[in-house]
């Protein structure tokens, strides 16, 4: 009784909405058309004139102040109710030479918790909740940053936060145990994943910069957990989180207003924790110089990778290589010919189920993974630094295949010094200049922009500056970075079974030959002839 019963109301419903469809659709007409006969191009009968909002000739300039103690505000504004502003340091785990590796992990997972105003990290995220924001905090290999976003009337607040957990973070002993047990977590989690990019790219950056500056881990190593004291974060904070390496950026947010805010929270008030307390750090350390060099060499892990398929599809079996040379910091000259290089080689998986625009033209999709089908992956990387840079690719196949594969990564990365296509350069260029353009749309990304530019160089370039400098690459130009990269010395990583992985000499001079070719397996005898 109750099905017939609702299924008569469905039907009634469905009549009354048919009716009342057609009538409102066809009652009325223009002339002797029907509403749905107008044109796309025409205005509807009936409807009221649009009005629009009137647009200012305001341009949202970035602009920059320099306090007295080399604090630096940077922000532009834009349209709209909410608003995105962050701390940036020069602060990152290549600066932990003289403390045990995993500051800045640790500063990462610690943020926004306990200070002298707000006693957990529930109480500050119910503070920002009153004022609709959220935050965040991500620690690099260079840079440390703290940002949050909110309602632009919720700035005051925002401000004071996070000098607080800036300058004044409070370590309690419940909340350092808390960090050590989830970094232990995030290390097994590493150490699992089927997609191994994490833990390759530390191999890559060890591999590369051995021993020094860019090459130390940024993930805290597992025997470092239980080494690391609050007076190590302390007393790296006191050399590290000055005002000189301090940026504070804004987006959509009026510049005299942030500096009159960085004014009384970062300097007129409360003191940095490590001034007002001498005993909270070790006495006796001094900055430490932080140049990189770039070394090369080679990591290699065995490790059976036959059953990482956690789910109910089992994965194949694969083996990692990572190939890497030096390429240049994003001072340098070369470092927008080098952005345009990373994207025409492209790459990705060896399923996509994307079609032009996603990657599928590019040389590692076209040279490498539609020719060789036993090709799991092959995607190339650029890593840009203030005073260096590493580009690098990530392949993978069955670990009976590691050597064809290592001699098609070398092959492709030689290629690149010498064949360079219009249209495939036309091809990249457009894509990177889409990218820059795209991203920027999003306000978050533009903070960041404003934060890093200012960080490395107190400027900011605007997007067409790049966008300009995009579009005049040349075929000249990629062949010369390429032909600069190649001078320098290999890095390799190995993951997984690898038997079959071929000597890092033999690999070396397949770069050195300019051939990309490795050299033929010699085979031995008992008796010479």
């Amino acid at each position: 009784m109750a099905t017939r019963l609702i299924s008569r109301i469905a039907k009634l419903k469905g009549q009354r909405f048919n009716k009342i469809s057609r009538r409102s659709l066809c009652s009325s007409k223009q002339g002797d058309r029907e509403v749905t006969n107008v044109s796309l191009a025409e205005k509807l009968p009936g409807l009221p004139v649009a009005k629009y909002a009137q647009a200012t000739s305001h341009s949202y300039d970035t602009h920059v102040t320099t306090l007295d103690n080399g604090l630096r505000i940077a922000s532009e504004n834009k349209f709209g109710q909410f608003c995105t502003v962050g701390v940036l340091l020069n602060s990152g785990s290549r600066y932990e030479s003289a403390y045990p590796s995993g500051i800045i992990h640790f500063l990462e997972k610690m943020s926004f918790g306990t200070t002298p105003t707000w006693e957990d990290k529930d109480k500050i995220l119910q503070e920002l909740e009153q004022v609709g924001g959220i935050c965040d905090c991500q620690g690099s290999r260079d840079t440390l940053v703290y940002a949050a976003s909110a309602r632009t009337d919720g700035l005051d607040i925002v401000m004071k936060i996070l000098s607080d957990v800036v300058l004044r973070p409070i370590f309690p002993d419940d909340q350092l145990n808390d960090t050590r047990q989830a970094i232990q977590f995030e290390i097994e989690a590493m150490h699992m994943d089927p997609n191994p990019e994490q833990l390759l790219m530390e191999m890559i950056h060890k591999a590369a910069y051995q021993n020094n500056s860019l090459g130390l881990p940024r993930v805290c190593p597992e025997e470092n957990i239980n080494v690391i004291t609050r007076d190590h974060l302390y007393t790296y904070m006191r050399e590290h989180h000055t005002p000189d390496n301090t940026v504070i950026a804004g987006v959509g947010i009026e510049h005299n207003k942030l500096v009159d805010l960085a004014q009384k929270y970062f300097i007129e008030d409360q003191q940095p924790s490590w001034l007002s307390n001498g005993e909270l750090w070790k006495p006796g350390t001094e900055p430490q110089k932080c140049t990189s060099q770039y070394t090369g060499g080679v990591v290699q892990v065995e490790k059976d990778l036959s059953n990482v398929s956690l789910g109910p599809t089992p994965m194949p079996e694969l083996a990692h290589i990572v190939l890497g040379l030096e390429s240049c910091g994003h001072k340098d000259p070369d470092f927008i010919a080098f952005c345009v290089l990373n994207m025409m080689l492209g790459g990705g998986g060896s399923f996509s189920a994307g079609g032009p625009g996603k990657g599928m033209y590019t040389r590692l999709y076209l040279n490498v993974l539609n020719r060789y089908v036993w090709i799991e992956s092959a995607t190339a990387y650029n890593h840009a630094y203030d005073d260096s840079g590493l580009f690098c690719i990530h392949a993978s196949a069955h670990p009976s295949k590691l050597r064809e594969l290592a001699e098609v990564i070398l092959r492709e990365l030689v290629f690149t010094s010498s064949m360079v296509y219009q249209d495939e350069l036309n091809r990249a260029k457009c894509q990177l200049q889409s990218m820059l353009m795209m991203n920027l749309e999003v306000r978050p990304v533009v903070f960041e922009d404003i934060g890093r530019q200012v960080l490395a160089g107190s400027i900011r370039k605007d997007p067409q500056f790049y966008f300009d400098q995009i579009g005049n690459i040349t075929e000249r130009d990629i062949q010369r970075v390429a032909n600069r990269m190649l001078k320098s010395k290999l890095s390799v990583v190995g993951y997984g079974s690898l038997a079959g992985l071929p000597s890092y000499e033999d690999m070396e001079t397949a770069i050195l030959t300019r051939d990309g070719r490795l050299p033929s397996k010699k085979s031995f005898s008992l008796f010479r002839r």
